[in-house]
C-alpha cells in the first residue's frame, strides 16, 4: 500500500501544479485503481470521488483527498496494474463562492507557498519539493509510469522534431 500511497500522490501533486498553471480550482478529486484486464485472474477495479470541503489548487488538499479516496477503495490481495487521479468541477480561480466563516478550519491562503513550490521544482527539476507521501526513495522507487511507447510530443516540444541532416 505504501507504493501505491506514493504513486497516487505523485500523480495527485502533478494534477494540482497543473491545475494552478492554468489557473484553475478543482472542485472534487476522483481516484481509480484497477488490475490488468489482460491477466487470467481475478479481477478488480474501484473508483470514488472525494468533493473538497471548497475549490481548491492546493497540492496538500488535493493529496489529501487522493489518499483518502485510496484509502476507502483499496483492497488487499490484488495485483493492480494501475491507479490515477482526476479533477473534477473545474473552474477558474478568479471566481470562488466563500462561505461564512464561523469556524477556524485551519484552511488559509496558501497561494504564495504552491507558487513557491512550483517555482523551485521548475527552476530546479521536477521532484525537487514534494510532499513526504510521495515518498523518498526518488528514481529507484519500486513503481514508476511506463511510458516507453509514449507518443513524442513533436506538436507541442521543439526537442520532439524530426531532424533531416543532408
Amino acid at each position: 500500500m505504501a507504493d501505491l500511497s506514493e504513486a497516487v500522490t505523485e500523480f495527485a501533486s502533478r494534477a494540482a501544479q497543473k491545475l494552478r498553471k492554468q489557473s484553475s480550482l478543482a472542485g472534487q478529486v476522483l481516484c481509480f485503481i484497477r488490475t490488468s484486464p489482460f491477466r487470467r485472474e481475478e479481477q478488480y477495479s474501484r473508483s470514488v470521488t472525494i468533493p473538497l470541503r471548497r475549490p481548491s489548487a492546493d497540492t496538500a488538499i488535493i493529496v489529501e483527498a487522493a489518499l483518502t479516496g485510496l484509502a476507502a477503495i483499496y483492497r488487499r490481495g490484488f495485483k493492480l496494474a494501475k491507479a490515477g487521479v482526476m479533477l473534477l468541477d473545474l473552474q477558474p480561480d478568479t471566481v470562488q463562492q466563500q462561505e461564512l466563516a464561523l469556524e477556524d478550519d485551519g484552511s488559509h491562503d496558501r497561494s504564495r507557498l504552491m507558487s513557491t513550490l512550483d517555482d523551485l521544482n521548475q527552476r530546479y527539476g521536477r521532484g525537487t519539493i514534494l510532499l513526504a507521501s510521495a515518498g523518498l526513495a526518488g528514481d529507484r522507487r519500486a513503481w514508476s509510469m511506463k511510458q516507453e511507447r509514449r507518443t513524442p510530443g513533436y506538436t507541442t516540444c521543439l526537442d520532439d522534431l524530426a531532424v533531416a541532416h543532408a
